[in-house]
């Protein structure tokens, strides 16, 4: 993904590596490759299921972490568009994988997938709506990352692979746009919140964020079939 996001690009180098450990994570590039077992596939798919119940919740918190109605008005169209638009994309998605959604509902969440959604809420409880956004940026701008990087790469094979379509859903210009517009929102937000001071605490927070979703790649990588 292309993107302008300084403070974006500053995290990223400040990461010691664990945005890369991430974005080329076994998981990825096996699905790149359309050799990841199935089994770990329907895993993380069901998890991501969890997962979006909880991200849905973070963009509602971010509506009373805002002082600005503008602000406040963008976290509720992520809201409703997580509610009513990517949950059931994703249950859509999943049908096809022989997943229904009742099936997903009663699976129990994870560890890896309790320790990154309890995150993303901790550090907007405790912190403010730039913590918060920080939390979030390695999966909602990551996904944009790892799809165009992956679709672009010549050892990505497309044809007869399997995990196609997920790439070319995250690397498509609907998503895209999404992250360009949450990458854009960073730089805005530290304008308003920021300050020098405050980054070493915000590189923390997303250095342990890309952490926690390597943590959920491999999750699904060591599903048992």
């Amino acid at each position: 993904m292309s993107t302008e996001s300084v403070l974006f690009s500053r995290l990223i180098a400040a990461s010691d590596g664990d945005w890369q450990t991430y974005i080329r994570h076994p998981f990825v590039l096996q699905l790149a490759s359309g050799d990841l077992p199935e089994p770990c596939f329907r895993r993380y798919l069901v998890q991501d299921y969890l997962f979006l119940i909880h991200f849905a919740r973070a963009w509602g918190l971010a509506i009373y972490k805002s002082d600005a109605l503008r602000e406040m008005r963008r976290a509720q169209r992520l809201v409703a568009a997580t509610l009513d638009v990517e949950i059931g994309l994703h249950i859509d998605y999943c049908r096809g994988w022989g997943l229904s959604e009742a099936a997903m509902a009663s699976e129990p969440e994870a560890a890896a997938t309790i320790a990154y959604t309890r995150f993303v809420l901790d550090r907007g409880v405790a912190g403010d709506r730039l913590d918060l956004e920080v939390a979030l940026a390695p999966c909602i701008v990551g996904y944009a990352v790892i799809a165009a990087e992956r679709i672009n790469d010549a050892s990505t094979r497309l044809d007869g692979n399997p995990y196609r379509e997920w790439f070319e859903m995250y690397a498509g210009p609907e998503y895209q746009d999404l992250a360009a517009e949450a990458a854009a929102a960073l730089d805005e937000q530290f304008a308003r919140r920021g300050g020098e001071g405050r980054f070493p605490s915000l590189a923390g927070i997303f250095a342990a964020a890309a952490r926690l979703e390597a943590d959920f790649w491999q999750m699904g990588l060591e599903a048992q079939s």
